[in-house]
C-alpha cells in the first residue's frame, strides 16, 4: 500500500506560477509518479510523470515548456512546477503512483494503482 500526500494548489491569475508537491509513503526502484488533471465535465488527462529509477520526466504536449517535474529522492517526493498558467489549466490535479510502469504506459491512468486526494488549481483574472 502507498499513501500519497499532495500539497500546493490554489487560485492564481493568468501568467502566474504554482508548485504542487506529492510525497509517497515509499518508493521502489521501478516505480513512477505522475500528475493527472480533471476539469469540470472533462475526462482526466495526463499532465506529466517521472520514473524513479533515473529516468527523465515526460509531459503532455499542452504543458511542455511551461510545467516541470522534479523529484526529491530523499523525501520520496515529486514536485510539479507550473509556470505561465492559463485559464485552461484550471482543474483538480491528482498525483498518482505506480509500480513497474513501463514506458509505453506512462501516460495511462491504468498504470497507476495509487492516487492522491486531488488539489484544486484555478487560474482566473
Amino acid at each position: 500500500q502507498v499513501q500519497l500526500v499532495e500539497s500546493g494548489g490554489g487560485l492564481v491569475q493568468p501568467g502566474d506560477s504554482l508548485r504542487l508537491s506529492c510525497q509517497a509513503s515509499r518508493t521502489v526502484s521501478n516505480s513512477a509518479m505522475a500528475w493527472f488533471r480533471q476539469a469540470p465535465g472533462a475526462d482526466r488527462e495526463f499532465v506529466g510523470a517521472y520514473r524513479w529509477n533515473g529516468g527523465r520526466p515526460y509531459y503532455a504536449d499542452s504543458v511542455k515548456g511551461r510545467f516541470t517535474i522534479s523529484r526529491d529522492g530523499a523525501k520520496n517526493t515529486v514536485h510539479l512546477q507550473m509556470n505561465n498558467l492559463k485559464p485552461e489549466d484550471s482543474a483538480v490535479y491528482y498525483c498518482a503512483f505506480g509500480n513497474g510502469v513501463i514506458l509505453s504506459a506512462i501516460r495511462s491512468q491504468v498504470a497507476y494503482a495509487y492516487w492522491g486526494q486531488g488539489t484544486q488549481v484555478t487560474v482566473a483574472a
